[in-house]
């Protein structure tokens, strides 16, 4: 299995744009699949580049509703003909950040027939599946970090019941591709166990010069260690909160930017 990188915070090397936001190509045995679109048409630029056809993606998933991962969903939609995209059914809810500042997807968006609402599991095919984990136990207290969602006029700290978690079955190795693990990365990580871990881990505000956030992120990743899992982190995470995470994890984890492709 290939996954390359469209977009992310930041670039492998000087050929690539970047920006903050997520897009993942992943090409397996059966499938080419679009995971996110980034915040703008950016993805495609760089799909260009690495010889990427989008026209002839298969499959899209979009891993929750906020701008920076379905930004460019209107500009798949123009240049792929084909794709189903599958998205939670919470996707298209009015979810703001920190500031009141909307982050939300394009609403003339939500009505396109190839939007495929995800309730709270579907198996794509017999290598694909989408979960929602939205009634999983939490193991790990989850942080809304100041997201939030409109309810009834008022804004409310962001259940995240809009992500959704692809997970790839290849051959005897479970691969799960993750967009930000609002639910919190240690209860993902949990609830799959997966041998392979790729996306953010949504650990980005918390600051490694303090005490209490460095705590928390040694702590994090020790218990990520627990498992065998082989984590690619991304966008989210934070480069610095990366350096820290990779004191411990040492070859267990790596970051992947825009560009960069892995075979997994």
């Amino acid at each position: 299995m290939k996954i390359s990188v469209l977009a992310e915070n930041t670039a492998h090397n000087n050929s690539f744009l970047c920006e903050h936001g997520l897009s993942l190509y992943i090409e397996t045995d059966f499938n080419k699949i679009l995971f996110d679109m980034g915040q703008t048409n950016l993805f495609e630029k760089n799909a260009e580049k690495l010889g990427i056809d989008l026209s002839q993606v298969d499959i899209a998933i979009l891993s929750h509703g906020h701008y920076d991962h379905g930004g460019g969903l209107k500009r798949f939609l123009e240049i792929n003909k084909i794709a189903p995209v599958f998205l939670s059914r919470y996707a298209f809810g009015k979810h703001y950040n920190s500031s009141e500042k909307y982050i939300g997807l394009d609403p003339e968006l939500q009505k396109n027939d190839r939007l495929i609402y995800v309730e709270d599991s579907l198996d794509i095919n017999k290598q694909l599946s989408l979960y929602t984990c939205n009634h999983s136990e939490k193991h790990y207290p989850v942080d809304s970090y100041g997201l939030t969602i409109m309810q009834n006029n008022t804004l409310c700290a962001d259940p995240f019941l809009h992500e959704q978690y692809l997970l790839i079955n290849d051959g005897n190795k479970k691969v799960l591709i993750s967009g930000c693990s609002h639910k919190g990365v240690l209860n993902v990580a949990k609830w799959f166990s997966p041998d392979v871990f790729v996306g953010g881990f949504h650990f980005s505000k918390l600051d490694p010069d303090k005490k209490d956030d460095e705590k928390v992120l040694h702590q994090s990743a020790r218990l990520l260690l627990n498992d065998f899992t082989k984590y690619y982190t991304c966008h989210c995470t934070g480069t610095e909160q990366f350096n820290c995470l990779k004191k411990t994890m040492a070859n267990q984890i790596e970051y992947i930017s825009t560009g960069k492709t892995i075979i997994v």
